[in-house]
């Protein structure tokens, strides 16, 4: 199963837009609260099987949601974007 057509290009922009703007320090939180919901939705979505590869892929999405979970929380670093910008 995977993102439909119509999706494609929202997916797109989210994984590379989110990931970039992470990887700057751009609007980080946004950002990362973006990708932490993404990946929500496509562990239990699409990665909820029972088979092994099934399990392993649901397990990174959970855990990249952590990650980026504490990025909402915690902000960017003082090396991005957004520290020099204030």
């Amino acid at each position: 199963m995977g993102v439909s057509s119509a999706l494609l290009p929202l997916a797109i922009l989210v994984e590379f837009g989110g990931g970039f703007l992470v990887l700057i320090g751009l609007q980080t939180r946004l950002a990362a609260f973006l990708l932490f919901g993404f990946s929500l939705v496509a562990a239990v979505l699409f990665h909820s099987g029972s088979d092994m590869n099934s399990q392993i892929m649901f397990m990174k999405n959970i855990s990249m949601a952590g990650g980026l979970l504490a990025l909402v929380i915690f902000g960017a670093g003082g090396l991005s974007v957004d520290k020099k910008l204030k």
